[in-house]
């Protein structure tokens, strides 16, 4: 009993911030049954499950009416009802039910448990896997996409796509002598290899598979991958302001911009140059020896591993082959976009902590004796611990829907964002966000003059964590969007 008052009194407590907010959110959804149990509940039940944060049913509130309290028509026959919705679904949703009473009116709340990764989708069995698996978004149900199918499709049966088969591929198309000094560093530590034949050489370092070329060895030793697959390059961009459209006073929208190919190791070190030409330098004097050394705006060796794990973790399968890597220079940060979300199980907080599921084993063992990469593991910290040396702000690790971002900004972004000194926290911002604010109110609130800047520093992160909610999740760039504290 005494469970069952505490969960209570939590739901009078989130009915009455509903209330204030009149918004639903990532991990809430409202429903009025003041009538009767509302009939399709299994595109949320879907969502819901298949978040890592799981999310809430919460009947009696009516959103038509501005999230009026209209309660619910019987408490019993309701939960009789979402559960028997429940077991329609696949894997069944085993929801857990809270029920409170607010303002005279039964209020009935069904937690939806989030189901573990292996196995995902979770979807409605009268629709099929297909057409009845759905994704949250912001405060809607959407279907999933064949990629988001595929993606947990792959990774319940250990699929890697660095592993497929490349028909047109020869191996009278690779780099004969890049191959044959990479098996030899292969075999010298091998003993084992001196009793294979060339063929079986070739097959258990995934050069081959069934007789065919894989994309990891295109990807690694072809003289001209993108032969094959135009698009798995880089592209690479300097925009003159801070957002795309931006123009510099010859209405240049790019004052650079290059399309990176060839090997991975190639295109690993052309993007450094391309990030090197387009940075600036300063010298700095030693006061004690008046030695000069020139210093980058971001640190090379942060930018290089940023570039290396996009273009090594990146998704390779058929849904993202035509999606390059992209790399955009703005006036105050360095963004670097890699296809495909966080692989596994893996979340932006376990980023350089936890050892990750690798989605490209093969192509990443390969790449890490050609780029001569550390490990797969030291990336990430490398990144913050160079940001750091030079006195840059944290960077910014996004996981979206279909992409991975890394944000490195400058001293540029750090000098706008401390001239007035940045007074609040991220606590303290929650709290300001008690009541939907702007972007303008937020920066301002901040001390922050460049909005961007608060954005992608403070709210982007809360937003990922689902501490904060838009109003307009369906317009995330709307003028009229405001950010909430859920």
């Amino acid at each position: 009993m005494e469970v069952f008052a505490i969960l209570s009194n939590e739901l009078v407590e989130l009915v009455k911030t509903v209330c204030e907010q009149r918004a639903e959110t990532q991990t809430l959804e409202c429903k009025a049954a003041h009538t009767d149990c509302p009939k399709r509940l299994y595109d949320t039940l879907s969502s819901f499950s298949n978040q890592d944060s799981g999310g809430v049913l919460l009947f009696g509130i009516d959103e038509k009416a501005g999230f009026q309290v209209v309660g619910v028509y019987d408490l019993q026959d309701l939960q009789k009802k979402v559960t028997e919705q429940c077991t329609q679904m696949e894997p069944p949703v085993r929801a857990v039910f809270t029920v409170a009473e607010v303002d005279g009116r039964w209020i009935c709340a069904a937690e939806i448990p989030a189901i573990d990764l292996s196995e995902r989708p979770c979807y409605y069995r009268g629709a099929g896997r297909s057409k009845g698996s759905y994704i949250r978004v912001g405060d809607a149900d959407l279907p999933m996409t064949d990629y988001e199918l595929y993606s947990y499709e792959a990774f319940r049966r250990h699929l890697h796509d660095d592993e497929r088969s490349v028909e047109r591929a020869s191996l009278s198309m690779l780099d004969g002598d890049k191959l044959e000094q990479y098996i030899l560093r292969r075999r010298a530590d091998r003993p084992g290899f001196a009793q294979l034949t060339r063929e079986q050489t070739l097959e258990i370092l995934n050069i081959i598979r069934d007789g065919e070329m894989t994309l990891a060895a295109v990807m690694n030793f072809c003289l001209y991958p993108q032969g094959y697959f135009p698009q798995l390059g880089i592209t690479a961009i300097v925009v003159p302001g801070t957002q795309i459209g931006d123009t510099d006073t010859d209405s240049a929208r790019f004052t650079d911009n290059k399309r990176i190919e060839g090997t991975i190791d190639r295109m690993v070190e052309d993007a450094v140059a391309f990030c090197r030409r387009n940075m600036k330098v300063r010298t700095i004097i030693d006061p004690v020896t008046g030695t000069r050394k020139d210093r980058t705006e971001y640190p090379i060796n942060a930018i290089r591993e940023a570039v290396l794990n996009a273009v090594i973790h990146r998704d390779y399968s058929i849904y993202t082959e035509g999606t390059p890597v992209q790399i955009d220079f703005f006036a105050d940060r360095l963004e670097i976009h890699s296809p495909g979300s966080l692989y596994g199980r893996m979340t932006v907080e376990q980023l350089g902590v936890a050892r990750p599921d690798l989605r490209n084993p093969a192509l990443a063992v390969m790449a890490e004796e050609l780029t001569g990469a550390e490990n797969w593991y030291s990336g990430i910290p490398t990144i913050r611990r160079a940001m750091a040396d030079y006195g840059l702000p944290e960077p910014v690790f996004e996981n979206r829907r279909n992409e991975f971002v890394v944000i490195l900004y400058n001293q540029a972004a750090a000098e706008a964002a401390a001239e007035h000194g940045e007074q609040a926290d991220a606590p303290d911002l929650l709290a300001f966000c008690k009541t939907p604010r702007s972007r303008q109110e937020i920066a301002s609130y901040l001390g922050i003059k460049t909005v961007f800047y608060a954005m992608s520093h403070y709210v982007q992160p809360l937003l990922e964590s689902g501490q904060l909610a838009m109003t307009l999740p369906e317009s995330p760039k709307s003028r009229k969007q405001r950010y909430y504290a859920v």
